[in-house]
């Protein structure tokens, strides 16, 4: 039987109070592919850590098979210490990793290598720290939220970069799409305690809806035992009590279990407080234009927008989704058109950078506003913690300060503060980062259930099919298009997703073409892949040393007295040559079908 790559046994770690991951197993083997889920807080990053010889658990051992590489991809990558992007991937690399993979990577990714960290977005940092981890090649890669901050002509790009390499994937996402396209089985982490099936996140759903199932039938089980065991204890026990110390016994560990029994983690329970009715037509938006500088963000965009549509804007990141988004709204001016609002609207706003947030405010003050108790839910007014636990904070977290929450309670927060508010126009942006996939579920079923209009702007592709009736992309030079029905529909519609810009077009000024001017599709010309290119490169050389070692292994064994002397060289030598030629035969056939392959692409 082959080792596992990477092994955790009996793993435990406390925080205080009830352990945060109790007793759990991992076992990671060559070409896996392995998803982590759980809710918000169930320690799936914490486990990750410990997995990379981050975090020392409190017991357990961790064992990570000699000569494997690994390479961990956290949450919120510190690029600080770089002095440029490029420098921050070669920094990842191993003595015998070859450079030119970092410089190919960043170029794929629509980065120069000389960027600034300190300038950076955060979708420019998510993809820094992915040529980091990917550069390398590692036989394990450790991925936490790897889809964060990323647009989805990246996500989809980088879906199809883990598909075609061979390492071990252990991948933590909220993106439901990137996980079912992956992973091939699910560790669900819940209550402390690990359960694995060797199916992809596709079937876990159903699967751990069945466990949950079974868990409440034994539950009521224990339940209807201890009402017995009690009533006998009220009235069936004789003055003969010696005999009933075993059945005392039991009864009294039966309780213990009920007690120690932790239930699963409830259902947030958010409600959108509806404001008064709009009319039937809340925005009409006509010939809308916006330009920075010398680029057209919009061009020439009118849309209407009737009570109780949901509509969703993608495109890559700097395509000016937001920016539409916030014309549309009344939130900017566009250079040109009109918009016209309808009367009475109520809008509320998630902000994607959670930038009206103060890190050293406290939880309860950051609803409230400080200086109360109660905050106004749909004009009534409700004690503060007891709106809290309706979006799974305790009363305890109550005086937190924000810088401590994680990323998935941040998310709650703001979904907190928005739908607080009365509205009947609700305008997301990015609201599914962070949030934990149950969490996820319940945002769906109130934003079908909402009234008014939802504007939303995501990169999820699940959760735009799942909850808008149409979608705007943008169709380049500052063209937006609409398309009814959610993002599957609109790439069939469209005929192609959105490819990665390439850095020399970024910021590139628009020629100054006199006369109109034709909007061209985006070419979906096949392109030589990461691992094509890198091979293109290296071949000659593995060809070149395959050459020499053939030579050298021909003449020794071509002395006539080696047989003789040394019948077990020989053989040995013999086997030698043959694999060196067979391995030569194999890279001069790969290196002439990849030329070819480039020079097909080069003439089409």
């Amino acid at each position: 039987m082959v080792a596992p790559l990477l092994q955790l046994g009996g793993v435990a770690l406390a925080f205080g109070g009830a352990p945060l991951l109790d007793d759990i197993d991992l076992t990671v083997s060559e070409g896996e592919r392995l998803c982590v889920v759980g809710r918000n807080g169930s320690g799936k990053s914490t486990l990750l850590k410990i997995a990379a010889g981050l975090v020392e658990p409190d017991r357990g051992e961790r064992f990570l098979q000699p000569g494997a590489t690994l390479r961990y991809l956290p949450q919120e990558p510190d690029l600080s210490g770089a002095p440029t992007t490029r420098a921050y991937v070669e920094a990842g690399l191993g003595p015998a990793d070859d450079p030119f993979a970092a410089s190919l990577l960043l170029e794929r990714l629509g980065l120069t290598g000389e960027e600034k960290p300190a300038m950076l977005s955060g979708g420019e940092a998510r993809r820094a720290a992915i040529a980091r981890v990917l550069a390398p090649s590692p036989d394990i890669l450790l991925l936490d939220e790897p889809t964060n901050h990323l647009d989805l002509a990246t996500i989809e790009w980088l879906e199809e970069e883990l598909k075609i390499r061979r390492a071990a994937l252990v991948l933590i996402s909220h993106d439901r799409r990137f996980l079912s396209n992956l992973s091939q089985s699910t560790l669900w982490l819940d209550r402390g305690k690990a359960r694995r099936i060797d199916r992809g996140f596709a079937s876990f759903e159903a699967w751990r809806d069945e466990v949950l199932v079974e868990e409440q039938r034994e539950v009521h089980k224990l339940d209807r035992k201890l009402a017995a065991e009690a009533d006998w204890l009220r009235y069936g026990v004789t003055a003969r009590r010696k005999r009933n110390v075993r059945r005392l016994e039991a009864l009294l560990q039966l309780r213990q279990a009920r007690r120690e029994h932790r239930g699963p983690a409830g259902a947030v329970a958010m409600t959108l407080a509806n404001a008064t009715r709009s009319g039937s037509l809340v925005i009409e938006a006509k010939g809308l234009g916006k330009s920075f500088g010398d680029k057209d963000v919009v061009r020439d965009f009118s849309l209407r927008v009737a009570r109780g549509d949901r509509i969703g804007i993608v495109g890559p990141n700097g395509s000016g989704k937001t920016t539409l988004l916030n014309m549309l709204t009344g939130a900017i001016t566009a250079d040109e058109g009109s918009v016209k609002l309808a009367a009475n609207l109520e809008i509320a706003r998630l902000d994607q950078l959670r930038a009206e947030l103060d890190p050293d405010t406290r939880l309860a003050d950051a609803l409230t506003g400080g200086g109360s108790d109660a905050i106004m839910v749909g004009g009534m007014a409700r004690h503060v913690i007891g709106y809290l636990q309706d979006f799974l904070f305790t009363p305890e977290q109550a005086r937190t300060p924000l810088h401590a929450l994680s990323g998935g309670e941040r998310g709650r927060l703001m979904l907190a503060r928005a739908f607080a508010k009365p509205s009947n126009v609700l305008v997301l942006d990015e609201p599914t980062n962070d949030l934990d996939l149950e969490t996820l579920d319940v945002l769906q079923d109130r934003l079908g259930e909402y009234e008014g209009v939802v504007l939303l702007v995501s990169h999820d592709r699940d959760f735009l099919d799942r909850v808008v009736s149409a979608v705007i992309a943008p169709e380049g030079q500052g063209r937006w298009a609409e398309y009814a029905g959610g993002y599957t529909d609109m790439l069939a519609q469209r005929g192609e997703g959105f490819s990665l810009e390439e850095p020399s077009r970024r910021g590139a000024p628009k020629p100054n073409v006199a006369g109109p001017k034709e909007w061209p599709r985006r070419s979906t010309r096949r392109r030589l892949t990461f691992n094509e290119t890198h091979a293109l490169a290296t071949l000659p050389g593995k060809i070149a040393a395959l050459e020499h070692q053939v030579a050298g292994l021909r003449a020794k064994l071509e002395d006539p007295d080696l047989y003789a002397e040394d019948r077990s060289g020989f053989e040995a030598a013999a086997k030698a040559l043959a694999a060196a030629q067979a391995e030569l035969a194999g890279a001069e056939t790969q290196w002439l079908e990849l030329e070819i392959l480039r020079e097909e692409i080069a003439e089409s």
